[in-house]
């Protein structure tokens, strides 16, 4: 049998085709064509179980009905989660998320923003990587929604939500500190952007306004794309350079379940005398014995105003005589002590 079409429907409506058309893209009111009519339409339509051909109907109305979704790497849990929960919260609005991950690479970024430009995303939710700049700054040019988040390009007027990543690992060292620990490491990743460098200030404050001196024999960058052998063996250095080690706060949840392995290897027990933090919450943590406590991100919340913005910034695209300040949202984490 044929599929419907909506000549099919005005016919039977007794409605022109342009009438079906508005009341399928959401024009009936602004168009002032009356609810009875909506309602016989829509009627109409269930009962032929319509589906609007997608393509046809982005090139009348210029949408696609997508975002598009970059982050540095969806396999990370962090970034999983909040594919998972935007995806949800876009989908209720009737909107479908395509992503895909940078792995920190300037030019594959580059590349994913220029495949979905060509695809015709709505918009963009992006976690930036150093050197994309220009080509956020060319999608607000062409005013096309950008909200970035996790990390924020502070020379630059655009929507963000993000955590404030200071707070978080303030708070946590504060915990370390006032439980005794005086020898505190950091392990983090090399990458200098914004939410990274922040976790390190955030410690290195709170070590200062201890009166505790930072200690650069007891701090660890890893590279971000080192193999799994060079990560175990810089964190067994770590542990075998420095006895006097007894906490460490790992700046990524990755780095702080890599971590449990080598002290599990060194035979390096997790008790009063020695403590992990991480930051991110993982499952791994609540399972662990003993449990890991954490600096844990509202991922929920930030999901909930990414689209929130994003959805703001989309009704008022097409009035061009709007000009509107960017949004700009921080989050508080917290510390869950286990």
């Amino acid at each position: 049998m044929k599929p419907a079409s909506i000549k099919d429907i005005a016919s039977k409506a007794n409605v022109s085709i342009t009438t079906v058309s508005f009341i399928l893209n959401g024009k009936a009111e602004q168009m002032r064509i009356s609810k009875a009519v909506i309602e016989k339409v829509n009627t109409i339509i269930k009962e032929f179980d319509f589906k609007p051909n997608q393509v046809a109907r982005s090139l009348r109305t210029g949408n696609t009905q997508t975002i598009g979704l970059i982050v540095e790497d969806i396999s990370n849990p962090f970034f999983a989660s909040i594919a998972r929960k935007i995806e949800d919260k876009a989908y209720k609005k009737g909107y479908k998320i395509s992503y895909s991950s940078t792995e920190n690479d300037p030019v594959k970024a580059k590349e994913l923003i220029e495949m979905f430009k060509a695809r015709q995303v709505d918009a963009y939710i992006i976690a930036p990587v150093p050197g994309l700049e220009s080509e956020i700054k060319q999608l607000l040019t062409e005013r096309i929604p950008v909200v970035i988040f996790d990390r924020n390009l502070p020379d630059m007027e655009v929507n963000y939500v993000v955590v404030d990543n200071f707070n978080g690992t303030y708070i946590a060292t504060k915990h370390l500190i006032d439980s005794g620990k005086k020898n505190i490491a950091f392990v983090t990743v090399d990458l200098h952007v914004d939410q990274i460098n922040n976790r390190f200030l955030g410690y290195e404050k709170a070590l200062q306004d201890r009166g505790i001196q930072f200690n650069k024999d007891i701090y660890t960058e890893i590279p971000f794309d080192s193999p799994d052998d060079n990560t175990t063996a810089q964190l067994m250095l770590l542990f075998e350079k420095n006895p006097e080690i007894d906490a460490v706060l790992f700046s990524t949840n990755y780095l702080a379940i890599k971590g449990l392995l080598v002290l599990k290897l060194i035979k390096k027990e997790i008790n009063d005398d020695f403590s992990i933090v991480a930051y991110d919450d993982h499952d791994v943590f609540k399972l662990h014995t003993p449990p890991i406590s954490v600096v844990d991100q509202p991922i929920e919340e930030m999901a909930e105003k990414i689209i929130d913005v994003l959805l703001n910034e989309l009704a008022s695209a097409s009035n061009t005589l709007i000009k509107k300040e960017a949004s700009k949202i921080i989050l508080q984490p917290k510390f869950i002590k286990r």
